[in-house]
């Protein structure tokens, strides 16, 4: 007998994120089968045309196409939900919209909410995005040009390193080290300059020390009430988290 389970894709750029988004469904929808997982606009696409889930968790900015580009290829196709960051430029056109959205980082609630109306949303046709899609790609802003690449001095060496290579980020005195899996290296650029060029969807600021590449976040640990650390994927120490950033971790 075929599986008469809803089906749905989530597409985000961010593993920790997206494996998040994957548990709390979990808990809010059991009976959702989320048959595919894209960490880019092009894989997105390609993983729809292979399974055609009902729903598509779309985060807005991804690499290649954005969310935006793949609601416009298979917005008639399946039921849209937008993952987004952009709450001041896209929570209007939403709200005026036939699509749901949910905020980073996604909340329990919110998600109930969404889970609920897209329910009832299963039995008619996907809504029109064509006019959300263009009022979507008009408030948001154009993309910023983000640091790719830093020059450090290793030893008595200048290296050239790639930005998704760093672990973290942190203040030392006169300058911020650069801290990767296996080295570190320094920079005299303060960190408060490194956090207007770095990525915000990417690099989490967690300490007024310290900015975390997600990618290298292993988990939460929580100590105590007052108390928790970013555990690192490739690296043993772990780093605090100041009380004025713990919420950005509340749902790991």
């Amino acid at each position: 007998m075929p599986d008469a389970r809803p089906t749905a894709l989530i597409a985000e750029d961010e593993p920790l994120m997206r494996e998040r988004l994957k548990e709390k469904l979990a808990e809010a929808w059991p009976e959702l089968a989320v048959v595919a997982e894209a960490a880019d606009g092009d894989e997105a696409l390609a993983l729809f045309d292979a399974h055609l889930p009902q729903v598509a968790f779309l985060d807005i900015r991804m690499p290649g196409r954005t969310g935006i580009d793949v609601a416009a290829s298979i917005g008639s196709d399946c039921h849209v939900v937008f993952i987004t960051a952009y709450d001041q430029y896209a929570i209007a056109a939403f709200d005026a919209g036939a699509v749901d959205y949910l905020l980073k980082p996604v909340e329990g609630d919110r998600l109930a909410q969404a889970v609920e109306r897209l329910r009832r949303k299963l039995a008619g046709p996907p809504a029109d995005l064509s006019a959300l899609i263009a009022d979507l790609r008009d408030k948001l802003p154009r993309p910023v040009q983000r640091l790719r690449w830093i020059k450090a001095a290793i030893g008595k060496q200048v290296r050239l390193i790639a930005v998704d290579d760093v672990v973290y980020f942190q203040s030392d005195s006169k300058y911020t080290r650069v801290v990767l899996a296996q080295s570190e290296a320094l920079i005299r650029t303060p960190l408060k300059d490194l956090l207007e060029e770095l990525d915000p969807e990417r690099f989490w600021q967690v300490h007024r020390s310290t900015v975390v590449n997600l990618h290298h976040v292993a988990g939460v640990l929580r100590e105590d009430a007052e108390r928790q650390f970013v555990m690192l994927k490739q690296r043993g120490e772990k780093l605090p988290i100041s009380r004025q950033f713990t919420h950005r971790f509340k749902q790991m």
